[in-house]
């Protein structure tokens, strides 16, 4: 068992963050020997409980549930940065030439390797993440999450038109890998498995009728696509389904709306989209600064809470422009605020912070696993400075109020903020950062 005192931030199951100044975090292992929260609260109400036991004190750091991303490219880690007039010529230009490489093992392996610290150097303990077309990628990211703990959830992805050489796929044999996927990874330690069409127009209509057919026989595993990014995309797609309703209604003729199926972007939707997510329980992962950067739209926060369908933050890495949780909140604040195209709204710190924490983790179908430091979950937490820069600590001393804390972290922080990442596995291992 592990005991600390800290100040503790968590979350109620409304999404309320629930904060102790001097909090305790008591964890313990399982049966299997993962590391479980067994107790959170304030040291008045809890420390007596653990008198005898050794405590690990951090005084003026934060303790928070790791963080949650819902959306990202393992392959386009090297791809961030790019200049492009748009999605698709970005696709072109950089995204597909730099996929081909991952058809080389050792290449997967090294690049999945600096991906993985990456995302643990700032604080993402949990990732639905996208691999390649090609196989080694697929199983180069499971071996290297399973090695350093994380919990992740990847997918081979399938495209077998529109794509150049290099990348395209055969429809009959990725369809046959994909399962083969499944049947090897989804469920080991903390691996799960998505079955990954990369968009609509990349895929023949018998590879998402595939890929539909695996969902329903595999229905606890996860489906992830792309979804009304990008307008001329959309017409695109419009074009080459012209007997489906929407882009979205694509998705829904080959049975791929359903919980535990996360689509990207979900920006340009009329309100039948809307409740399509709804009614099938899929949810979106929304990725500002992606959206910020490639001029593609704005996430309407206020249609999607009207009509009411799930959704959490995405970094979307490499069309998103950092790793960072804090810049992708700053990002999602940016876009909830724009009123132009959509109605505009402040969504709270709290909310952002939660989108990227506990109400990612909802939207997964994780609730009460990762995202947060309620007991039962798994012990995924991080050790916070919120005087990690002289400019950060002058504005946080003087917070008011919980909301002026975790704005002034989410505007001016950066992964320096990230003193520290737990993973909840036998031993609870902590990496430096």
């Amino acid at each position: 068992m592990s005991v600390y005192r800290s100040a503790l931030l968590r979350f109620a199951d409304d999404g309320r963050a629930l904060y102790d100044e001097d909090g305790l975090l008591a964890i313990g292992p399982d049966a299997q020997g993962r590391q479980r929260v067994l107790a959170a609260g304030s040291w008045q109400a809890l420390g007596s409980q653990y008198a005898d036991q050794p405590v690990t004190h951090l005084p003026g750091r934060i303790l928070a549930p790791g963080f949650v991303d819902m959306h990202i490219h393992f392959p386009q880690t090297d791809v961030i940065g790019s200049p492009a007039d748009g999605l698709l010529p970005w696709l072109e230009n950089y995204t597909f030439p730099h996929e081909k490489r991952f058809a080389a093992p050792d290449y997967s392996a090294q690049v999945a390797q600096f991906f993985i610290a990456e995302l643990l150097r700032n604080g993402v303990t949990t990732a639905l993440a996208f691999s390649t077309s090609h196989l080694a990628s697929v199983n180069a990211l499971f071996t290297e999450a399973q090695r350093q703990h994380l919990r992740l959830i990847t997918g081979k992805v399938l495209q077998d038109r529109h794509s150049p050489d290099g990348v395209r796929d055969d429809t009959e044999q990725s369809l046959i890998d994909t399962e083969a996927l499944i049947q090897r990874w989804h469920g080991v330690d903390r691996l799960g498995y998505a079955i990954t069409p990369r968009f609509a127009p990349t895929s023949t209509p018998a590879q998402l009728r595939g890929a539909g057919e695996l969902a329903a026989r595999y229905p606890d595993v996860w489906i992830q696509s792309h979804v009304a990014e990008n307008l001329d995309e959309i017409r695109w797609a419009r074009e080459l389904f012209p007997r489906s309703r929407s882009y979205l209604g694509v998705y829904d003729d080959f049975g791929l709306m359903r919980e535990r199926a996360v689509y990207a972007h979900c920006i340009h939707f009329d309100d039948d989209d809307r409740a399509l997510m709804r009614d099938t329980g899929a949810v979106a992962a929304v990725s500002p600064t992606s959206n910020l950067f490639l001029g593609s739209g704005f996430f309407d926060y206020a249609g999607a809470d009207r009509v009411g369908f799930g959704y959490g933050l995405a970094s979307d890495v490499g069309g998103g422009t950092s790793f960072s949780p804090f810049h992708t909140m700053m990002a999602a604040y940016y876009v909830g605020r724009e009123g132009q195209t959509k109605p505009g709204l402040s969504l709270s710190p709290q909310q952002l912070w939660w989108q990227h924490t506990a109400g990612a983790a909802q939207a997964l179908g994780l609730a009460g696993v990762v995202g947060n430091l309620q007991p039962g979950c798994e012990a995924d937490f991080l050790v916070l400075n919120p005087e990690a820069t002289p400019l950060l600590a002058r504005k946080t001393r003087q917070a008011q109020s919980l909301d002026e804390l975790l704005f002034a972290l989410i505007v001016l922080g950066d992964d320096r903020v990230v003193e520290q990442t737990v993973i909840g596995q036998q031993g609870a291992n902590q990496r430096a950062t």
